[in-house]
């Protein structure tokens, strides 16, 4: 059941990093400056996260299989209006849509894990989800750099729209949830928000979600945005080329989830290492940032794609952090943080870089410097504010 559920969060992962290869011929086509381009990937992250916390609240009424199944249809009505957009507009409205279908795809995941596998299997089993679900970042690398290529962008958006419906049948078909053990009253709508507004109302959730809306990201704004025209544009390569170096990152990913998800170690000594990580992530934008070499760029995009297996010792965090009772709606929470702040650092990045360009500066200079300077506030953040009462 949980391969079942990993296939709709493959596409979720496919869906957001399309813009790292369709940012030129889009670009091209549409006559799109950096500022829309942001606007065009951040309305997909945008979309996702603001509907995280009816998501939750869907998933707690009426369970992972049933709330997946309703929501993601809208994923493949997104792909195929983009697939056809006839102007920019139209195509920023397929990528809400295609949000607000994938917004439950990792959230049913994880609270599914939660939900039915031991504690101290969270961070394990979570960062084995994370690797199976990046093989979607698989699909956006070299091989729809060459679909683009021979064909077009929009034959890009039709192919993931036909990988979407085998999805939604594979969860269809593949998914059965176990009965409830407990019986009583269903709990009203009213009383679900009132959750969430007790959850938001403990001290440490303000930290926790601050470094949640920066450090997933910065990796996708890198992989799923900014990538791909970097090494064409500052470097000349061509887009399969640049399709390569984005399918060596996505494969890296897929290691570090699960390596940094069998190193946690629970309790306070947690807590210390996301904030030495979150560091040395940043610390690769910056090299990105300062020296113009293609072979340290390329380096330094691998290493963030490792380091950023880090990420599930942050959700490991949260699920020790909140009680039991309101894990569901912590989770949630979390990701609509992760995903709001993918959609406002990919539209800043997008002001800094056209900022740039306006002044004769370098504007990849200017969307890595901002990238990490978002990082290095939000992990100062983290340490100094309350943490959980568990880990002191």
């Amino acid at each position: 059941m949980v391969l079942a559920l990993c296939t709709a969060f493959a596409l979720s992962q496919a869906f957001r990093t399309v813009g790292a290869i369709m940012a030129g011929p889009l670009q091209k086509e549409f006559g799109l400056s950096a500022q829309a381009l942001g606007i065009f990937s951040g309305s997909f992250h945008f979309a996702f996260g603001a509907m995280q916390l009816f998501m939750g609240i869907g998933i707690d009424l009426h369970g992972v299989r049933r709330t997946m199944l309703t929501a993601f249809p809208l994923a493949i009505a997104g792909a195929v209006l983009s697939a056809f957009a006839p102007g920019y507009g139209w195509l920023v409205v397929g990528q809400v849509l295609i949000g607000v279908g994938c917004a439950p795809a990792f959230l049913v995941c994880t609270v599914f894990i939660a939900r039915h596998f031991p504690v101290t299997r969270f961070a394990s089993i979570s960062g084995l989800v994370l690797s199976i679900g990046g093989v979607g970042m698989l699909m956006t690398g070299t091989p729809l750099a060459w679909l683009v290529q021979e064909h077009s962008w929009r034959m890009g958006f039709a192919v993931l729209a036909v990988a979407s419906v085998l999805a939604w049948l594979s969860i269809l078909w593949g998914v059965r949830e176990p009965l409830p053990q407990a019986s009583g009253p269903r709990e009203s709508m009213t009383a679900a928000l009132r959750q969430f507004g007790a959850l938001f109302a403990m001290p440490h959730t303000l930290g926790i979600m601050v470094l949640g809306a920066v450090t997933y990201a910065a990796f996708i704004s890198l992989r799923g945005l900014w990538l791909g025209p970097l090494l064409v544009e500052r470097h000349g390569f061509t887009l399969v080329q640049s399709g390569n170096v984005a399918l060596i990152v996505s494969v890296i990913s897929l290691i570090g989830a699960p390596l940094f998800g069998r190193m946690d170690r629970d309790g306070p000594a947690r807590r210390p290492r996301i904030v030495a990580c979150a560091f040395a992530y940043a610390g690769f934008f910056v090299a990105i940032a300062l020296f113009d070499s293609a072979w340290i760029d390329i380096v330094c995009a691998v290493l963030i794609g490792f380091v950023s297996g880090f990420i599930v010792w942050q959700y490991a965090d949260v699920r020790a952090a909140y009680p039991s009772a309101i894990t569901g709606r912590a989770m949630a929470v979390f990701t609509m943080a992760m995903f709001l702040g993918v959609a406002l650092m990919q539209w800043v990045t997008g002001i800094a870089a056209s900022v740039a360009q306006a002044h004769g500066a370098d504007p990849f200079r200017a969307v890595l410097a901002t990238i990490a300077v978002l990082l290095v506030g939000a992990t100062i953040a983290f340490a100094w504010l309350p943490a959980p009462k568990s880990d002191g």
